[in-house]
């Protein structure tokens, strides 16, 4: 860090700390997490009903995880609010009473996002369950926290529309905006940050914002701050989302998937570049490693080629996809087979192209069942698609360097991979090496201009590389925003911002399972 950006941050966390100081004490840091009270109790069930509130040891434990690496921290109730007031006054309760707050979704997450680490109220929001409004004319759904991603399309299946993002699991739509989700079809519609038209949201003090406006849904605004994608990717930590208004597409006239294997990593990576170099406005492109093929060949009883893999799909009109498989070569003969692509299939019809696609969806079951009891650690770093390749090589050599089984996927059309590292039980320190790895993957990422990150969240897993990728100003900045929405930090604590001498929680006390 230059001296410059040392001093500005300096002065950024005296302005940060300056309303917390009292007789030279920070009130931030010396005020204690209240602890849930019998009272407190008698006060939701009152206001909940007795059939949406448990302190129940199992309902606890199931809310204390996510299918992260990280061990259970359960909360000390959970709660099911079935509408924005209730949800209003639970938020309003918690905070006169500085007790941590925790949104629960479909517990998805990949980063320990939703553990509970000071206790506190979980907030489980699966009962707001409805489809408020559909607009196809204007493209927008609005939908409660607890309507799916698979739940909207099956509603909007009649009217023409969808909605692309597809982050794997059938994730809760407000959760995969909580965490800026994206998935398999972010190369050609974007990601959740560019997907959320407006969402209301219950601030930590109770009150109750929509961030663009009552009701507004318009294709662009320029008025004010953006406070949509603030919310978008906070990951519980500046709210509770209650609703979201989404943009819809068309359902394409047709589709068309297909996968080849490549000799090695570099000319499967080459080939994507390449492709999208040309400007072919394709839908998908996956990529798998030759380990994943042959876990996804085991779990799935298939038969695909042990190689390197790049999974496509084309969305349009059948002239257009005609076109767009013909530049990329699959008839042509030019992209793909330049690059060595070989064992070439392909699928319209709508089953023939889910049984393509079985692989892919199934990667994550699949590589754990390389290591049956095993845990699992997913990376999820982004890279330029310039260093793409590089990085995934690299990789590749570390973890086999390491001895560790990691099959390796990617949404390789916008920079994005994962490796599954998997500690195996009956490997003494086979925890402490996948950590290592992880971190290795995080730090390689960073240095050739990537990110830790490019869909799972900071959560409570990356914290400690925020301020390597954002700097100190930056991270001092997203500290003012936090206080400014939540001065007493009970919004989902110990999450993304760096542990620090502002911190209520002990960073370190999460230990990784």
């Amino acid at each position: 860090m230059t001296m410059h950006s040392r001093r500005v941050a300096q002065k950024l966390n005296f302005l940060l700390y300056r309303p917390f100081l009292t007789c030279g004490a920070k009130k931030y840091v010396s005020r204690e997490y209240g602890k849930v009270s019998a009272a407190i109790v008698d006060e939701l069930t009152s206001a909940l009903g007795a059939e949406n509130v448990s302190t129940s040891v199992a309902v606890r434990e199931h809310h204390g995880h996510d299918e992260s690496f990280h061990s259970s921290k359960p909360p000390e109730v959970v709660v099911w609010p079935t509408n924005v007031e209730l949800v209003s006054k639970v938020v309003g309760l918690c905070n006169e009473n500085a007790i941590p707050v925790i949104p629960f979704g479909t517990g998805t997450g990949m980063e320990g996002g939703v553990l509970a680490v000071q206790g506190g109220i979980c907030i489980n929001l699966t009962k707001m369950d409805q489809v408020v409004d559909v607009s196809p004319d204007d493209f927008t759904a609005t939908v409660q926290p607890g309507v799916t991603r698979m739940a909207l399309n099956a509603y909007l299946r009649d009217t023409g529309m969808w909605f692309p993002i597809d982050p794997g699991a059938d994730a809760s739509l407000c959760g995969m905006a909580a965490t800026s989700a994206s998935g398999t079809n972010a190369v050609r519609y974007g990601t959740m940050r560019e997907n959320v038209a407006n969402m209301e949201v219950v601030l930590p003090d109770g009150r109750i914002l929509h961030t663009s406006g009552k009701g507004r849904a318009t294709k662009k605004t320029v008025a004010g701050y953006n406070l949509t994608n603030l919310f978008v990717g906070s990951e519980g930590t500046l709210g509770v989302i209650t609703q979201a208004t989404l943009r819809l597409y068309g359902i394409p006239e047709s589709m068309v998937s297909a996968i080849c294997s490549f000799p090695d990593i570099k000319s499967a990576i080459e080939t994507t570049v390449q492709i999208l170099q040309c400007g072919i406005p394709i839908a998908r492109i996956e990529f798998l490693d030759e380990v994943q093929m042959d876990a996804c060949n085991r779990y799935g009883k298939l038969d695909y080629r042990v190689a390197p893999t790049l999974f496509l799909e084309f969305h349009g009109s059948e002239k257009t996809i005609n076109q767009q498989v013909t530049e990329v070569g699959f008839s042509s003969g030019d992209v793909v087979r330049e690059n060595g692509g070989t064992d070439f299939q392909w699928a319209e019809d709508e089953e023939e192209r889910k049984r393509l696609w079985q692989a892919r969806h199934e990667a994550w079951y699949a590589a754990k069942a390389l290591a049956p009891g095993c845990t699992a650690y997913s990376t999820d770093v982004c890279v330029p698609l310039s260093k793409l390749s590089e990085v995934i090589v690299e990789s590749r050599k570390d973890i086999e360097a390491a001895g560790v089984k990691g099959p390796m996927i990617g949404h390789v059309g916008d920079g994005n991979f994962h490796a599954l590292l998997l500690a195996e039980p009956t490997k003494p320190d086979a925890k402490q090496t996948v950590i290592s790895l992880a971190k290795s993957i995080a730090r390689r990422a960073l240095s050739v201009g990537g990110t830790c990150t490019g869909e799972h969240g900071i959560g409570l897993g990356k914290r400690m590389f925020l301020e390597d990728e954002l700097g100190a100003v930056g991270v001092a900045a997203m500290r003012m925003v936090k206080r400014a929405f939540d001065p007493n930090n009970i919004m989902n604590p110990g999450k993304v911002l760096p542990s620090g001498d502002d911190d209520r929680e002990d960073g370190e006390s999460v230990k990784l399972q």
